[in-house]
C-alpha cells in the first residue's frame, strides 16, 4: 500500500518511519510503500523550528538537520540575539532553539554574560526602536550622565548615548543625574567616595572638612550650598569651594554678609540653617552672648556667626526716647477724695548692658516705680493743691524717678500728668462753685461798665450844654440814625424847623 505525501512551496516535511526520524523532505510529492509513515509539516513563513523531540533529533541526526536549521543552544552564562530577516529574537540563558535556512535569511549572535552585560554599540543601533525581552535600554543625553548600578553595585559611569544591557539573570539599572546641577544628590553619595575613587577623581569635586571648618562652594560665581563641617560632599568638576577655619574666629566677615545674608534669596535660604543672624538698627544696640557668656556690644548693622559648636544669644535695645503710659491710677488724696490719674513718662537706654544684668524687664520696672511716686505724691496733697499746681506732681515724680532708675542704665527725660479725673459729685459741685465764681466776677464787671456809661454820658450833656454846635452835631447823628430806618422823607420848610420839630418831640 503506497502513501502520498505532498510538501508546499513554503513548507518542509520530517519524514518518520514508525515515530523514527528518516529525511527532512523538501517541497514536492513523495510516494512510500507501507502504512507506518508519516510526515510532519512545517510553514517557513513562521521561521522558528518547534519541532518535538529537538534535542533527541539534534543530538543523533545533526548532520540531516544542519543545512536546514539555524540551532541556538545557550549556556547558563550566555544569550542570543537571532535577527530574522528585518526582525530580532532575544535567547535567554539555557535555551535550545531552532530557525529554518534558506527561506529568510536567519544570523545569530551569542554573548557571555559573564564578560559583558552590554550590547556592542552596533547592535544597539540596530535594535533601536525594537523591544525585546531579556533587555534594557537606556539614552543619555547631551547634558547628563549616567552611573551603572548591577545588582545595586556601581560599575561604571555612562557618557551621553544609547545603551543597552542584557537582564535575563541580574538587575541592571542606569541612575541619571544632571551635568548641568552643580550639586546634584550623588546616590549612595558615601560609597561612591569610599569604593570608586576613580570616578570621584576623573568627574566629581570631593569636599572633605574637619571638624572646624566650613566650605562654601560656588559654580559661576553663584554660592550654591554651605558645607557643615565634619562633612564630605560631591560637586561636579568645575566648582570652586572655599573652606573656612571657624576654630578662632565665628563672625562672619562684611563681605560674606553681604554674599550669604543680604544676597540673592535662594543664597540666604541656606544661611538660615547653618548662622545666627543679628540685626541691629540704626539708633539702637546689640548685645552679644556666646555659651551664655557676654562677650561684646554690637553696633547698627547685619552681624552673622557660624553656628557650629557654639550657642549664640543677642538683644537688641532701642536707644531712642520712649514713652510710658501709666493710665487710670486710682489714688485718694490728701483729704481723702478719690481720683483716677494718667502719667506719660519719657525714658531713653543709656547702658543696655547694665540694663540687661540688673533688670530682668525694664518696662514693668518702671511702670511700677512711677506708679509708686504718683500714689507719693497724690496721698500727701489735698484736691485744691493738687488742682492748684499739677506742676508739682510732676517734679515730685521726676526726682524720684530718676534717682530710682540712675543705677540701672536707665536716663529718665520727663514726666507729666495728662489728666486728673475726678467723681461725678465732686465735678459737679466743683462746677457749682466755678459757676458761682464766674457770676459774681460778671456781675462786678457789669456794674463798673454800667458806671462808666453813666459817666460818659453826663461828661457828654456837660459838653452839650456849653457847645450849640457840639449839640446840633448831635441832633444831625440822631437824625441820620432815623433816617436808616425810613425809607422816605418828606421835608416842608426848612432844615432848621425839622430839627426844631424833632427836638421838641423828644422833650415831650
Amino acid at each position: 500500500m503506497w502513501k502520498e505525501f505532498y510538501i508546499k512551496p513554503n513548507e518542509i516535511g520530517i519524514l518518520y518511519h514508525r515515530s523514527d526520524f528518516k529525511k527532512i523532505l523538501q517541497p514536492g510529492i513523495y510516494y512510500y510503500f507501507g502504512l507506518h509513515w508519516q510526515v510532519k509539516t512545517y510553514d517557513l513563513n513562521q521561521p522558528e523550528a518547534k519541532i518535538e523531540n529537538l534535542e533527541l533529533l539534534l543530538r543523533n541526526h545533526s548532520l540531516e538537520f544542519k543545512p536546514y536549521l539555524l540551532v541556538v543552544k545557550t549556556a547558563f552564562h550566555q544569550a542570543a540575539l537571532v535577527r530574522i530577516g528585518q526582525n530580532w529574537i532575544s535567547v535567554k540563558p539555557n535555551q535550545l532553539r531552532a530557525f529554518w535556512r534558506g527561506f529568510i535569511e536567519v544570523e545569530s549572535y551569542i554573548f557571555d554574560l559573564n564578560e559583558s552585560l552590554e550590547l556592542p554599540a552596533n547592535f544597539v543601533q540596530q535594535l533601536r526602536g525594537v523591544s525585546l525581552c531579556g533587555i534594557k535600554k537606556f539614552q543619555i543625553s547631551e547634558y547628563e550622565i549616567g552611573l551603572l548600578y548591577v545588582q545595586n553595585n556601581f560599575v561604571r559611569p555612562l557618557e551621553p548615548g544609547e545603551y543597552a544591557f542584557w537582564v535575563v539573570d541580574r538587575e541592571v539599572s542606569v541612575r541619571i543625574i544632571s551635568r548641568i546641577v552643580p550639586n546634584p544628590d550623588f546616590p549612595s553619595e558615601e560609597v561612591l567616595i569610599e569604593q570608586h575613587p576613580e570616578f570621584v577623581a576623573t568627574y566629581c569635586q570631593l569636599v572633605q572638612l574637619q571638624s572646624q571648618q566650613v566650605a562654601i562652594p560656588r559654580y559661576q560665581g553663584k554660592v550654591i550650598a554651605i558645607i557643615p563641617p565634619c562633612t564630605r560632599k560631591l560637586f561636579w568638576r568645575g566648582v570652586e569651594v572655599e573652606i573656612l577655619d571657624i576654630s578662632t574666629e565665628a563672625k562672619l566677615p562684611p563681605h560674606l554678609i553681604a554674599e550669604l545674608v543680604t544676597g540673592l534669596p535662594e543664597v540666604m535660604a541656606f544661611s538660615r540653617y547653618h548662622m545666627h543672624i543679628c540685626e541691629v538698627p540704626p539708633q539702637h544696640a546689640g548685645l552679644l552672648y556666646v555659651n551664655q557668656e557676654f562677650q561684646t556690644q554690637l553696633q547698627p548693622g547685619v552681624h552673622a556667626w557660624w553656628v557650629f559648636g557654639r550657642s549664640f544669644h543677642t538683644e537688641v535695645f532701642d536707644l531712642r526716647l520712649q514713652t510710658l503710659e501709666v493710665s487710670g491710677q486710682d489714688i485718694l488724696s490728701k483729704d481723702k477724695v478719690p481720683l483716677r490719674l494718667n502719667l506719660t513718662a519719657g525714658y531713653r537706654i543709656l547702658n543696655p548692658f547694665q540694663v540687661k544684668n540688673s533688670l530682668s524687664d525694664p518696662s514693668s520696672y518702671l511702670y511700677k516705680e512711677l506708679q509708686f511716686a504718683l500714689r507719693a505724691a497724690v496721698g500727701e496733697r489735698t484736691l485744691d493743691t493738687l488742682l492748684e499746681d499739677k506742676g508739682a506732681i510732676d517734679k515730685s515724680i521726676f526726682d524720684y524717678i530718676y534717682h530710682k532708675t540712675a543705677g540701672y542704665g536707665i536716663e529718665v527725660d520727663s514726666v507729666g500728668v495728662k489728666d486728673i479725673i475726678l467723681p461725678g459729685e465732686i465735678r459737679t459741685i466743683l462746677s457749682k462753685v466755678v459757676e458761682a465764681e464766674k457770676a459774681a466776677q460778671a456781675n462786678v464787671v457789669r456794674r463798673r461798665e454800667e458806671t462808666a456809661a453813666t459817666r460818659s454820658m453826663l461828661n457828654t450833656a456837660r459838653v452839650m450844654e456849653d457847645n450849640p454846635v457840639a449839640l446840633r452835631l448831635k441832633e444831625l447823628e440822631v437824625l441820620e440814625r432815623i433816617a436808616e430806618k425810613i425809607e422816605k422823607i418828606q421835608v416842608n420848610g426848612s432844615l432848621d424847623s425839622i430839627l426844631t420839630e424833632l427836638i421838641r418831640i423828644n422833650r415831650s
